[in-house]
């Protein structure tokens, strides 16, 4: 059984949205054409706008409406210090509970050669000359503590002094390992190895 085309047209769009296949996109679907019309409106013309408006900001490449986002434009924080996230949602994590004062950078991803994301898709070009000509002197390198990630700030690093080995910049690696809170006896054996690698383990980062 099938529904209508318009409909199986619906659910098939919803499928876009991660995490939601065939089921949830028909549950998702039906709940909006039989008890939330409305509010079905309110999303199509949301999503409409934030299509049509939203762009990246031109300075650290997070989704913005505006040339320069919010936090670009913010007199208060360090231009000297960078953090170097891969996604915008990374952005809010460590502004929700850091107290990091400083600007970002958002790649956007994270080097995978398989799926065709390399060091262009990523920005990097323009990391590399947001650095050139501001005064910046320390770069967070904050990808995530996976393979991937990894493999990202390596790559950032070893650019950045390749690129950049004549000014004074310091290129730290944030720091990963035993949460606050957590147990020694109940984390696995390569997080707290990882965690004791680490050479300034009061420092919120750590040197390459």
């Amino acid at each position: 059984m099938s529904f209508s085309p318009l409909i199986d047209d619906l659910i098939e769009s919803l499928r876009c949205l991660p995490g939601v296949g065939r089921k949830s996109a028909q549950r998702m679907a039906l709940h909006i054409l039989e008890r939330n019309r409305e509010g079905g409106a309110v999303l199509a013309q949301s999503l409409n706008l934030a299509l049509d408006q939203v762009g990246r900001c031109e300075q650290c490449r997070t989704h913005s409406e505006t040339p320069l986002c919010r936090m670009c434009r913010q007199p208060d924080r360090d231009p000297a210090t960078l953090c170097i996230v891969e996604t915008p949602a990374d952005v809010l994590a460590i502004e929700q509970g850091a107290g990091f004062k400083g600007l970002y950078f958002v790649l956007m991803g994270h080097l995978s050669p398989m799926d065709g994301i390399g060091p262009n898709e990523l920005g990097l070009d323009a990391l590399i000359s947001r650095l050139s000509d501001d005064h910046i002197t320390e770069v967070i390198v904050a990808t995530n503590p996976t393979i991937e990630g990894d493999a990202t700030a390596h790559f950032i690093h070893q650019l950045i002094r390749q690129q950049l080995g004549t000014q004074a910049i310091n290129v730290t690696r944030i720091a990963h390992g035993v949460p606050i809170g957590g147990e020694l006896e109940y984390v696995d054996g390569g997080t707290l190895a990882h965690a004791l690698s680490l050479i300034h383990i009061s420092e919120p980062t750590r040197p390459y």
